[in-house]
């Protein structure tokens, strides 16, 4: 298991929740090393610097960077100016930029180069904006909306294309794998709609060829989350589950579920694709062994509902 090395700063687990803080974590032993403040807003999406230097936090009017390198409790840099709730973030596989969305209808591109830290792009579309996702080609943004519309809006050409998988159903959460073979969207009806991709090379826009729709929970469907093999997607949900598919036929793997049942926000996996950290209302985070459905870790410290995580390792596998 990678992510159980001992002193291994490169391994970064953070959870943030509705009790305005984001905790730091020993990935390895559960014990919560920093607390961060986030102050006036819950935490709606976090995400970590491709160097691993910065957390960044989506929250209500705010984006909100915190440095990792500091024993700073609080922001350092504030993107203010957005209405509503920011949604999601991420950022560019070089850090040169970060793009967000949001519930003022829109998905954004933030330069992160220049000292002032500018919306260099805005993409409008007309219902609020509930999840964001780059393709690996770094050259399309995928965007969700809640009118149930998923736009493909291509950086290079400025050129959109817009896919209603399901009517009157809002998109909650859209994944691409690490490969660029597969999409996933997930609606709060609990359905999860998977696409093969082909082009997305060059200049040539990414074609979606439908694949698969998956019944996946009873309840509002919440996040979806390719493993970093592309072998398995991860979907979360309101009905206090998250359940592990096989992208090889789509096939149910495991049904991640704990008592006292709580709704199960977010989720990641681990950088050998054999663990899955979750975030719950019940104010705790958990990491599960895939192969066996089995809790391996608690991480609690939280006082309200973990809403938000994100995790970086790229450790390799021991050998």
């Amino acid at each position: 298991m990678t992510l159980v090395t001992p002193g291994n700063e490169q391994v970064i687990f953070v959870t943030g929740g509705y009790d305005h803080t984001i905790k730091i974590w020993q990935a390895h032993t559960g014990v919560c090393h920093r607390t961060l403040q986030h102050l006036d807003s819950q935490v709606n999406a976090l995400d970590i610097t491709p160097d691993k230097f910065v957390i960044a936090a989506a929250g209500y009017q705010h984006i909100r960077m915190y440095d990792l390198g500091t024993t700073n409790p609080n922001a350092f840099i504030n993107y203010e100016g957005v209405t509503k709730n920011v949604t999601g973030l991420g950022f560019q596989e070089d850090g040169k930029w970060m793009y967000t969305g949001g519930e003022d209808c829109s998905a954004r591109i933030w330069d992160l180069r220049s000292s002032s830290f500018q919306c260099q792009r805005i993409f409008q579309v007309s219902a609020p904006v509930n999840c964001v996702c780059l393709h690996p080609n770094q050259a399309e943004l995928i965007v969700g909306d809640q009118n149930g519309v998923i736009h493909l809006w291509d950086l290079r050409s400025d050129h959109n294309e817009q896919l209603i998988p399901e009517a009157e159903a809002s998109i909650q959460d859209i994944a691409v794998d690490q490969d660029g073979t597969y999409m996933a969207a997930v609606n709060n009806k609990g359905h999860c709609y998977v696409w093969t991709l082909t082009g997305g090379i060059g200049e040539e826009p990414t074609r979606l060829n439908p694949r698969q729709k998956l019944i996946a929970h009873k309840r509002y469907a919440l996040r979806c989350k390719f493993s970093p093999d592309s072998t398995l997607l991860v979907t979360t949900s309101a009905d206090q589950t998250a359940k592990v598919w096989k992208t090889a036929d789509f096939s149910e793997v495991q049904v991640l579920q704990h008592e006292p049942k709580r709704w199960v926000w977010d989720a990641a996996f681990s950088a050998d694709s054999q663990y899955v950290f979750t975030a719950s209302s019940d104010n705790v985070a958990r990491l599960w062994n895939v192969s066996t459905g089995a809790i391996e870790r608690e991480y609690q410290g939280h006082q309200k509902a973990v809403t938000a995580l994100a995790f970086r390792d790229e450790v390799l596998p021991a050998s």
